[in-house]
């Protein structure tokens, strides 16, 4: 019914309580398998994948090719997308079954949120959330929900190495329209080391003016020099 598709790389610290919000699921029968594209990890991150009895792919890193990997190789009528350092908090799967029971001509993201508390990151999410919300343009930490049939007819994830997020949602977008992208209320909890090193703030601006540069038309090659 439902197959997981989760890229990893050096993924170790976070990947186990990713699969583990997968656990429950597997058992009721929502979740059929759950496939771990690995970017060439240097630490226990496939073995934790196995661990779990996913099915553990290899591909060079990228996460647009590895997510378009893992979708290759699934074999579920839906498919969800999920970042290794990604949890989906208790209940998603109530959501999820009611959704995947409807049309299959659409597609959903979940609500963000960060495994951090305070001012800085309740900004932030909120900020993230209008802007899923007015602009139907999510992030890749909020996960994508999306039937087998329109994956495939809007072409899949391309091989980017940088915003095959946004790649991907805005041809759902164009090929149905702005309604077609649910919102699940369940969060989706992700790591906010990267807001807590280089600050909230200042990563939120540089998230912004790469945006903008991509829509510019600069290639997402270039972009992605300076994201990590």
């Amino acid at each position: 019914m439902l197959s997981v598709v989760i890229p990893s790389l050096n993924a170790a610290a976070r990947l186990p309580m990713c699969l583990e919000a997968l656990v429950a699921p597997a058992v009721s029968g929502l979740v059929t398998e759950v496939i771990v594209v690995d970017g060439g990890s240097q630490d226990a991150s496939m073995a934790i994948a196995d661990g779990f009895g996913a099915k553990v792919l290899t591909a060079p890193p990228g996460r647009g090719g590895q997510l378009k990997k893992g979708a290759e190789a699934a074999r579920g009528a839906w498919l969800l997308f999920l970042h290794a350092d990604t949890v989906l908090e208790a209940g998603w799967a109530d959501e999820a079954r009611g959704f995947i029971s409807g049309d299959d001509a659409r597609a959903g993201v979940f609500t963000l949120a960060f495994d951090a508390s305070g001012f800085a990151p309740r900004l932030i999410r909120a900020g993230a959330m209008a802007r899923t919300r007015i602009f139907k343009m999510p992030y890749g930490d909020q996960g994508l929900l999306v039937s087998r049939a329109l994956y495939d007819a809007v072409g899949g994830y391309s091989d980017m190495p940088l915003f095959e997020d946004v790649d991907i949602i805005r041809r759902i977008i164009a090929h149905e329209n702005r309604a077609a992208l649910h919102i699940f209320k369940s969060k989706a909890v992700t790591d906010a080391a990267r807001y807590q090193r280089r600050g909230y703030f200042r990563q939120a601006v540089t998230n912004l003016w790469r945006l903008m540069r991509y829509h510019a038309g600069v290639a997402p090659e270039q972009l992605a020099k300076s994201y990590r």
